[in-house]
């Protein structure tokens, strides 16, 4: 290799490389593949003729099927790897259970309907939350609490100044003195806090006598149907902890106010179904009842609670879906009580109805009080109903159950903290509303 030319030697290297290269490809020899069109022949332009086709498409003989039984391990009595798994006939019993029988076709119910009804029940979380709900129930918003209820909290003969102390010990005493635990769980003392704010809303009845004529009802089931454009839609099932009356709230808007919604717009979420997360069912009863009898002299609703006591996060409802939910029941509740009083024509009210609302997880309140102005639900224009929303109020900003030591100081004592009574205050005064 030294005594070969230069020029030959570094053309020997460079084949040396290339082989280097090279190894372990698979390479075609011979010339190489053809790239330009093929050429015009009659069998590249219009195929073969069609002798040739017959030819080439000649038919194959058809084996014969032959039919095999499925050996099975039912006779072995257990499982047997390599064999089918056997089917038996379904056991007849002989006589109907209940428990254990399989329930008659949809399409076989008395009840039946080929028009499709969208419900509305205590475990619908509506994914566009308050906006969905304002066009399901045809309704305007109007931030923060009513005028009404607002000039209950700023009266200073109600003396609800005196009563900021006692609700703070009741906050105290569900989230801190209630259990021997050392952090109660959401689902003990929410509940418990709820019972000590309506204690403490029920010492005012030695000033107004009036609040004495009222009940709270628990469990008590409502079912209001309507129609929105073409859509059938209902609110059905349990609808929280409601406070009746015997006397109804009066109208929070005025007549002018209500006639000034003609001119508001709904908004629309397209491409967003109105409906979606509602429950679509066939098999439904066209049925407006306010769960109530006829002569129940608590029959007006005035309040209706509804409390996220679900210690695990993911089963409590997100404040925008508590207050779509809360809107629905209580357009629920006042449309059912509409058509008690005024049967099911569609019409705009002479007398509107006011059905209140409060939420809450123990900490956060969300209040709403809502107007029905009319039952013509059907169209876009015309008369709306309204809804006050005051959303997200904070009754207070930590409990400490356990002190916080670091380094045998303690930083953060046990007790509650950042206490808003302006929280406290708005919970009284819609509890009042339609009394004072």
């Amino acid at each position: 290799m030294a005594a070969m030319p230069k020029a030959l030697r570094r053309a020997g290297v460079a084949a040396v490389a290339v082989r280097g290269l090279t190894r372990g490809i698979v390479t075609r020899a011979g010339r190489p593949r053809h790239r330009t069109p093929l050429p015009r022949t009659p069998w590249t332009v219009r195929g073969p003729p069609p002798e040739v086709l017959a030819e080439m498409a000649e038919p194959r003989p058809v084996r014969e099927q032959v039919e095999l039984d499925t050996v099975t391990y039912a006779e072995r009595l257990h499982y047997v790897p390599g064999l089918a798994r056997p089917r038996f006939p379904p056991w007849e019993r002989g006589w109907r259970d209940p428990w254990h029988s399989p329930g008659p076709r949809y399409e076989e119910m008395p009840l039946y309907k080929e028009r499709g009804c969208y419900i509305c029940h205590q475990g619908v979380r509506m994914l566009e939350g308050v906006r969905q709900a304002q066009w399901l129930t045809k309704t305007k918003l109007v931030e923060g609490l009513p005028p009404a209820v607002q000039a209950i909290m700023d009266n200073p003969a109600l003396g609800l100044q005196e009563l900021e102390e006692r609700a703070k010990h009741m906050v105290s005493h569900a989230r801190l003195w209630d259990t021997a635990e050392a952090a109660p769980r959401r689902e003990r003392y929410c509940p418990m806090l709820f019972e000590n704010l309506i204690h403490i809303c029920r010492l005012m009845s030695g000033k107004y006598p009036s609040l004495s004529k009222r009940m709270l009802a628990r469990n008590c089931r409502i079912a209001a149907t309507w129609e929105r454009e073409s859509i059938l839609l209902q609110v059905r099932g349990l609808s929280g902890i409601l406070m009746n009356s015997m006397t109804p709230i009066p109208p929070v808007a005025s007549k002018e106010e209500i006639l000034a919604t003609k001119e508001h717009v709904l908004e629309t979420f397209y491409p967003i179904a109105p409906t979606i997360d509602l429950q679509e069912v066939n098999v439904y009863k066209e049925l407006n009842d306010t769960g109530f009898r006829d002569g129940y002299p608590y029959s007006h609703p005035h309040t209706l609670f509804f409390l996220e006591s679900a210690s695990v996060r993911t089963d409590r409802f997100r404040p925008e879906q508590l207050r779509a939910k809360m809107l629905m029941f209580a357009f629920g509740n006042a449309l059912a009580k509409a058509k008690a009083l005024h049967g099911n024509d569609p019409k705009v009210l002479e007398q509107p109805i006011v059905v209140q609302s409060i939420g809450t997880d123990g900490q956060l309140f969300q209040f709403m009080v809502f107007q029905l102005n009319t039952t013509d639900l059907v169209p876009n224009d015309g008369v709306k109903n309204l809804v006050w929303i005051d959303s997200d109020q904070n009754l207070y900003e930590r409990a400490q159950c356990v002190p916080e030591v670091k380094k045998g100081v303690v930083t953060k004592p046990a007790g509650i903290s950042g206490f808003q009574p302006d929280t406290f205050k708005k919970f009284l005064a819609l509890y009042l509303h339609g009394t004072v």
